[in-house]
């Protein structure tokens, strides 16, 4: 495949000119795009997918009078068919880039409590600037207007008062980059207002997602929610408290292997009160997955990335290495290096988008399909999944990972990969008995001569552990019996991955550094490799592909592993078998070295939209009913799918 093939025609192109955004309400205006546009343009998206508002009754920068005054309020809201008219006007959203504070004396919430007494009817406001989020209803007190804060504004058909505490058919799916914006708000949060460090503050936060995914998997009546009194008064607090302390008991029965019985939710009440209520209405289990997975790598990023050479894998990577190898409902799948998890989620919901497009060839309705599909799943993901990991952190943030994406957290270990699986402490663990018995692995080693294996113990057990001699005349590497002092973990790796898999079929996809495919003193580790495994692909991978953490050359290696009377009779006859090797570059990863998305422009260099359709999930009388609405999105910069889909098109053609 060319280093630069050329991206296939997008249906229905629409081109923005540089410097502008598309207007996602109107889908024709071109915005200037600042911070503050980013950021209206996101809760624009939320008041139409999570809110579930129609474009049409939704108005973009309406100007309002107020005295002499002609101001423009970013976003509002009016009831459903009504004319534009500021007498009609019910919800009022301002936006404002990320530097702007909500006390500001210009700009902050007074602006929108202006507007809003400027309105009559209107009686929600939302001010935003993409960190801090406040929401506010009307209320007449002793013939006074007020502007009470409340947890959220009401979605589309509910009434005002429901916008107290949620039900689970009114729990919204987060999209775009809405849950981004909650975390990141809560993480900044706690560590402003409870004096926490960050990573401190991030473990808090985690216990209040596993306690909001255990309300949602097990409560008919939600406990996750803080009311807009409660929010107020130091008693209501208190009453959030106790039923999140109650929520993250059952949190710790549930998973024992990640709490211990004496943690407990260490937060203020005012703390946590605000935090539930930035939460409680998204639905974290419905969320679309590259949603969860963005807003949660984020967070764990800042504050779990160690100096052991642990680069989080990027989720378009994980989703090539994913869609090359293709895993099915009985594939065994391993990551022995797993960190936060990535490989295994992008395997588990792959996997999982399979049985739902089964079981919707079954027919039946949206609930039976999706029962069934759940039942599959949960086979799947405590059978099938195996993760492990050396760092307790990693491991505890990948069981929270897998939590939030439908459960799989049981295959979940902190072991040393590289030692003996005997001298694994966790039982379960070992009696997996993984050597030989794993179908496809995908992993991402840690790296680096920084972090060198020097265990003698570990080292012997390893034919790569040992020092190799070069014969010239024969042009081959031979293993002798000196081991090595030390060796970079990703060489060991290697080795380990390999005797993972099952003879002849286990398969394995390995982010490697480009010096082990290509510097002439590690010629024996590609020797090993070529006696032990036949090379399905190598594909090159971008040098922004880690950035903004870490600039490294790498390449990602599908192998496949031969059976032992393969490597003997190869052996004996002195050479290997002659094959064809799947090659490419991936020279568009979507980011650049700033970690800041890349898109597709036109040859002017105007940014290319495309139409797309995407589903959608509401409740109709408490029963879940999928639709789609067609949306207007910026083409992502990443041809590693087109590597993947020409991989798949290529292996189909061999023997």
């Amino acid at each position: 495949m060319p280093a630069d093939a050329p991206v296939a025609p997008l249906p229905s192109a629409i081109i923005v000119q540089q410097g502008k955004v598309l207007d996602y309400i109107d889908g024709i205006t071109q915005r200037q795009e600042t911070p503050e546009e980013y950021v209206r343009q996101e809760i624009a998206k939320s008041l139409v997918r999570e809110y579930g508002y129609a474009k049409r009754d939704i108005a973009v920068e309406f100007t309002l009078r107020l005295g002499s005054r002609k101001p423009r309020a970013d976003l509002i809201v009016f009831p459903e068919g009504n004319e534009h008219k500021q007498e009609n006007a019910r919800i009022i959203v301002e936006c404002k880039a990320a530097t702007v504070k909500a006390d500001d004396r210009k700009d902050g919430v007074g602006q929108l409590h202006s507007y809003l007494s400027a309105c009559p009817n209107a009686m929600f406001g939302m001010w935003t600037n993409g960190i801090e989020r406040f929401c506010y209803r009307r209320v007449v007190r002793e013939g006074n207007v007020e502007f009470a804060e409340v947890p959220d504004i009401p979605a589309r058909g509910r009434e005002d008062e429901e916008a107290e505490k949620p039900r689970v058919d009114q729990l919204k799916p987060a999209t775009s980059d809405a849950l981004l914006f909650a975390f990141r708000r809560c993480h900044n949060y706690i560590a402003g207002n409870q004096g926490l460090q960050k990573p401190d503050a991030f473990w808090e936060l985690l216990k209040l997602i596993f306690c909001k995914i255990h309300d949602e998997r097990f409560s008919d009546d939600l406990q996750f929610y803080a009311a807009g009194n409660e929010r107020a008064s130091m008693n209501g607090q208190l009453k959030v408290k106790a039923r999140l302390d109650k929520l993250f008991e059952a949190v710790k029965t549930e998973y024992k292997a990640i709490f211990k019985a004496g943690d407990a939710i260490d937060l203020h009440p005012p703390v946590l009160a605000y935090l539930v209520a930035q939460l409680q209405m998204y639905s974290l289990l419905e969320s679309d997955i590259d949603v969860k997975g963005r807003a949660y790598e984020e967070i764990v990023g800042s504050n779990l990335r160690g100096d052991r050479g642990e680069f989080f894998t990027p989720r378009n990577i994980c989703a090539m290495a994913v869609t090359m190898l293709d895993p099915g409902e009985r594939s065994f799948i391993l990551d022995p290096a797993c960190g936060t998890g990535g490989f295994l989620i992008t395997a588990m919901n792959h996997v999982i988008a399979k049985i739902a497009e089964a079981e919707r060839r079954r027919g039946g309705s949206q609930e039976r399909i999706e029962n069934a599909t759940r039942t599959r799943v949960t086979k799947f993901a405590q059978g099938f999944l195996v993760g492990i990991d050396l760092n307790p952190n990693l491991v505890k943030a990948s069981k929270m990972n897998m939590v939030m994406n439908n459960d799989g957290a049981g295959g979940l270990y902190q072991a040393n990969s590289l030692a003996r699986s005997a001298s694994w402490t966790d039982e379960k663990l070992r009696e997996r008995n993984l050597a030989g018995k794993v179908d496809l692995l995908f992993t991402n080693p840690p790296f680096g001569s920084k972090i060198p294996v020097d265990t003698p113990a570990i080292l012997e057990n390893y034919d790569l552990g040992h020092a190799w001699s070069y014969d010239a005349g024969t042009d081959h590497w031979e293993k002798t019996k000196n081991v090595a002092r030390s060796q970079p973990p990703e060489i060991l790796f290697i080795e380990r991955c390999v005797r993972f898999l099952k003879p002849g079929t286990g398969r394995a996809a390995i982010v490697l550094p480009d010096g082990i495919l290509g510097s002439p003193g590690l010629g024996y580790v590609r020797e090993w490799i070529l006696r032990h495994c036949r090379i399905l692909a190598s594909v090159d991978l971008h040098p922004d592909t880690f950035q903004p953490f870490v600039s490294i050359q790498t390449s990602l290696l599908v192998l496949q592993r031969k059976t032992d009377e393969q490597v003997t009779l190869e052996a004996a006859a002195g050479q290997m078998q002659d094959y064809e090797v799947f090659m490419a570059v991936a020279s568009h990863v979507g980011h650049d070295k700033r970690g800041n998305r890349t898109y597709v422009r036109d040859p002017h260099g105007n940014e290319v939209f495309e139409e797309v359709d995407q589903p959608v999930k509401e409740y109709v009388n408490g029963v879940p009913v999928i639709h789609s609405h067609k949306a207007q999105v910026k083409v992502l910069d990443d041809n590693t799918q087109q590597i993947a889909q020409e991989f798949c098109r290529w292996l189909s053609t061999q023997d």
